[in-house]
């Protein structure tokens, strides 16, 4: 029960309110690796690992960061160090979880530093600008957890010690409810949204479960891909499924619904096997409550919901995010096959479909193929992706992959006649 969690922040400024964390979580059973990250003061109290200790673990010095003459300067070797030093203590078993406690600049350290440790450690940043427009998306770690610093700005007071009371107590039961994820069976990794628009998990889930794999699926709406990414990256996917690529176009065209500039590059990186598909290629996903941006003013338009709308690609713009996603398959160091199924890409885009625009997916698909490039197999196949055969095209990879050797751990179901696609 004794979890240790690591309380980072500048402890020359806030002593107090780091000091009043740490006695939570103490108080309630756990253990405290204090971190400071100031600069120019020194703690009230004594800190595990000192200021000095952190601006060496970035290459660099506390005289180094005071002769920068720059705040911001200053406290990016700070938070340089600080990750680096996370990223160590938690390899070495020294840290269950994360809390760090700032401002702006703290809040920018913070997320250097959570994002050094491994999705399912738990990670929290007490904040001023928690959920703020200020922080992008591609900063945040998928499984990061963030509350307010409300009212808690210069000093204690009954109103912010409700905050960071909250916030000491959850990443200390974070600690002790976590279950890590398991490495006992292959995982796969697969990219999708809810089964109003594509199904294939429903089919292929089970069966790849049959074949000894575990199965992880990754809602393609930014943070979900942050995640898929984060893994792959990792190298903790013994092959990725990545069917829902609609977050590089997300990205390609500025919407706020991304994944970052990295999507569809940590698995081909890393060498994974993987199989690529052209799920919702052709949307655009935006913030529902957002304007809608002025060049896609006369875009065909569906409101999924109050918080997320999506705009349909016209034949040229698809052009751009089939270039865009080749580019990306042009670097994998690994096996890749992508799939791509004629007659439509997603529920809305079936013969009749509202969404269905057949000219601008026949140039899509022909830009794939005019750019695809020669590490990639390119297989057409005459079906809708929420159709069985794709998803029996799919495990046919995936059963010519096993037994080729080219991934292990697991066994291929039995398939009487049938061909490796």
């Amino acid at each position: 029960m004794g979890k240790r969690i690591l309380v980072a922040g500048t402890w020359d400024t806030k002593n107090d309110e780091l000091g009043f964390m740490r006695d939570v979580i103490l108080a309630q059973g756990g253990k405290v690796v204090a971190m400071d990250v100031s600069v120019l003061g020194d703690p009230a109290l004594p800190v595990d690992i000192t200021k000095h200790d952190v601006a060496a673990a970035a290459g660099s010095s506390i005289a180094a960061a005071i002769a920068a003459e720059d705040e911001n300067a200053a406290m990016q070797i700070m938070a340089q160090g600080a990750a680096a030093l996370a990223a160590r203590l938690h390899a070495e078993g020294r840290i269950d979880g994360a809390i760090v406690l700032g401002g702006t600049m703290g809040t920018d350290l913070a997320l250097d530093l959570v994002s050094a440790l491994p999705l399912g450690v738990p990670k929290y940043i007490v904040s001023t600008v928690s959920f703020s427009p200020m922080i992008p998306p591609e900063r945040l770690p998928a499984d990061v957890q963030m509350i307010l610093w409300a009212g808690g700005l210069y000093g204690l007071n009954s109103i912010c010690k409700a905050s960071l009371s909250q916030a000491a107590g959850a990443v200390l039961g974070a600690a002790r409810a976590v279950e890590p994820p398991r490495r006992d069976r292959p995982l796969i990794g697969m990219t999708s949204f809810g089964k109003t628009v594509l199904r294939y998990m429903v089919h292929l889930k089970p069966a790849l479960e049959a074949r000894g794999f575990e199965v992880a699926v990754f809602h393609a709406t930014g943070m979900g891909g942050r995640a898929f990414e984060s893994l792959a990256a990792e190298g903790a996917f013994a092959a990725v499924l990545d069917f829902a690529p609609q977050e590089v176009g997300n990205h390609h065209f500025g919407s706020a619904i991304s994944a970052g500039p990295d999507r569809m590059l940590a698995a081909g990186r890393r060498g994974i096997p993987q199989i690529v598909s052209i799920g919702c290629h052709d949307l655009v996903d935006l913030v529902g409550w957002h304007p809608v941006p002025e060049r896609f003013r006369d875009s065909p338009f569906h409101a999924h919901n109050r918080i997320l709308s999506s705009v349909v690609l016209n034949a040229a713009e698809r052009r751009e995010v089939a270039r865009a996603i080749t580019s990306r398959i042009g670097v994998a160091k690994g096996p890749v096959t992508v799939l791509l199924p004629t007659q439509g890409a997603h529920e809305w885009d079936r013969e009749d479909g509202p969404l269905r625009d057949t000219e601008a997916l026949a140039a899509f698909l022909s830009e794939l193929h005019g750019t695809c490039p020669p590490n990639a197999r390119l297989v057409e196949l005459d079906c809708h992706i929420n159709d069985a055969a794709f998803s029996e095209a799919a495990l046919a990879v995936i059963d010519g992959w096993i037994a080729s050797g080219v991934i292990v751990g697991a066994t291929p179901a039995p398939r009487e006649n049938a061909e490796t696609v």
